[in-house]
């Protein structure tokens, strides 16, 4: 085998490793999953992966339970929870809320399509419709809030995983309603004050509105049965030491679920409840997601080599520096620091200014191509103020653009494989790389534009202001990914100190933005090591920019929500 070969074999084996690792856990013991479309409110279809225990039919049905997951995430975010209710002979149908995953925009709409999850669940015949559950996390508590608003007496418990009753998101709860609920409300989630009104997750137990629904004059005590199951009054209360969206990835969170739905749905499979294995399909999405960013590196190795793109192929001979100076490590701080620092009242501005439209329908979306645009131009300025010497690029722009998207479509070409064979995408807790549907790719197309100018600008700042002459290859990287993504990085461990030893963000105000933050680390890291490798084959920033760009456009608009219908 060729050496241009090599990684590109490589990627695609640990592709393969990680997918069987991933989906050989998802189906144990004979779990069947299917990846369904049913209608919701006027005509728009909702997605879901329905899962089915072995031996379950219609002569045999079991319980049911719908798991939803939060605001800008997916159905595969549910998988933990998912893996494991199946595993306890319960039917799982883990929906996509409308306007996310491959759920007919718009987002919010139609109690979030909740009450067609729920109706949906109990037209199949392999259910149980005398013990159905409803789980979600966040903003899917709303949304099986809405179900069970909806159809008051079709379930007969749920848990609210890092969510809560009322505050204008659903009906006020009450002694009465909703049916058997356990709320699993984490130490240190960063929403307290917006879910239950109080400073900090650790005292949940204080929120007034908790109180109301659990029907207690004083602090509801974690772990206490209040109410009685039978009449569906009973009421339960935990707080696993984890955060907002750690619940996805705390055994604790996922236990009490399980155990929850032990003692008030009849029927399925009894199982210990701390006997879980769905952190084995992490790894294994982990490893397929390592091995998409392999890949990605060798397919551009390969196609280098070609007669179509051998002319781009050039080792660099300009260098900013010839050693580190105290330039140098200026550049890098402020290259490092200024997107931090400017995350939070860019995300604001954009917001502000953008909005949500037909043209522009995702608000994340735009924010962060906002903050993205205002950050390249920044970096043009600092290069002109800090200057370096002069490093020349060659541009060869049409096998530069064939290059890029024949690598793209490469790289894309594993994930949809993924999807068809093993029914997973590449990721690790929320941080996944996922297949657009038709919706999906039009509104990329559009956000392509500003990402890809972004990194027009920022990846020409990167190589003409901090390439030193003599580094080996992983002073290169390390350089490059700590430019990129070292701010965030710092910041975030500063965030989360902060949040585990007071209970408190250092900034209280934006734990949304905060989470939206944690992917910055993840997509930064891999943005520095394919403008590396690109750069190092090609002395041009110019690759390494179109394919982040078109990588980024579309990991960005796949994971979020569409607030705004596109035909």
């Amino acid at each position: 085998m060729k050496q241009q070969w090599r990684m590109f074999m490589l990627g695609w084996a640990i592709i393969l490793i990680g997918s069987l690792i991933a989906h050989f856990v998802q189906t144990s013991g004979g779990i069947t999953i299917k990846d369904v479309r049913f209608n919701g409110a006027n005509g728009n279809i909702i997605s879901a992966y329905l899962y089915i225990p072995p031996g379950v039919n219609a002569d045999s049905p079991a319980p049911g339970i719908l798991a939803v997951h939060g605001y800008i995430n997916s159905r595969e975010v549910q998988s933990g929870f998912a893996i494991e209710f199946a595993r306890r002979g319960y039917v799982v149908l883990s929906m996509d809320q409308a306007g996310h995953g491959y759920s007919d925009a718009p987002a919010f709409a139609a109690g979030f399509g909740g009450p067609a999850g729920l109706s949906y669940l109990r037209s199949l015949d392999i259910v149980d419709k005398d013990n159905i559950g409803l789980e979600g996390h966040s903003m899917g508590g709303w949304t099986i809030l809405a179900a069970a608003a909806a159809y008051p007496d079709d379930y007969k418990s749920m848990v609210l995983e890092g969510s809560s009753v009322g505050g204008g998101r659903s009906a006020p709860g009450t002694a009465q309603w909703p049916r058997n609920v356990a709320v699993v409300f984490s130490q240190y989630d960063e929403f307290a004050a917006s879910m239950w009104q109080v400073p900090k997750g650790s005292d949940v137990g204080n929120s007034e509105n908790l109180k109301t629904l659990f029907d207690s004059s004083t602090p509801v005590i974690e772990g206490q049965l209040y109410g009685d199951i039978a009449s569906g009054t009973a009421r339960i209360l935990h707080s696993p030491p984890v955060t907002h969206p750690g619940d996805h990835i705390s055994h604790a969170a996922i236990g009490h679920a399980l155990d929850w739905f032990e003692r008030t749905l009849e029927g399925g499979t009894e199982l210990a409840t701390d006997d879980q294995i769905w952190f084995g399909k992490e790894i294994g999405t982990l490893l397929a997601l390592i091995g998409f960013v392999v890949l990605t590196c060798g397919s551009f190795n390969a196609l280098l080599a070609m007669p179509a793109f051998s002319s781009l192929h050039k080792v660099p001979e300009q260098f900013a520096y010839e050693h580190r100076s105290p330039r140098w490590w200026l550049t890098l701080a402020l290259s490092a620091l200024i997107p931090v620092l400017s995350f939070y009242p860019l995300m604001r501005w954009g917001g502000q200014l953008l909005g949500v439209s037909a043209i522009l329908p995702q608000s994340i979306s735009s924010q962060v191509a906002f903050w993205g645009v205002m950050n390249g131009i920044i970096f043009m300025l600092i290069g002109k103020v800090i200057k370096a010497q002069e490093v020349t690029f060659q541009t060869k722009l049409l096998p530069t653009i064939g290059l890029s998207l024949a690598v793209i479509a490469i790289a894309y070409s594993s994930v949809l494989l993924a999807d068809f064979f093993f029914q997973i995408d590449f990721r690790f807790w929320f941080v996944g790389i996922k297949a657009m549907n038709l919706m999906q790719f039009r509104i990329m197309l559009v956000y392509l534009i500003p990402f890809t100018a972004f990194f027009l600008l920022a990846l020409r700042a990167l190589h003409a202001g901090l390439s030193v002459r003599g580094d080996s290859t992983w002073q290169v990287y390390a350089s490059n990914i700590g430019a990129l993504m070292g701010g965030f990085l710092l910041f975030l461990v500063a965030q989360y100190g902060s949040l585990f030893l007071s209970g408190f963000l250092l900034t209280p105000n934006e734990p949304l933005n905060t989470i939206v933050m944690i992917q910055f680390v993840p997509l930064l890291t891999i943005v520095g090591i394919f403008t590396s490798y690109t750069y190092s084959r090609t002395a041009s920033y110019v690759p390494g920019a179109l394919i982040c760009g078109l990588f980024v456009s579309w990991y960005v608009v796949a994971g979020q929500a569409t607030q705004f219908p596109v035909n």
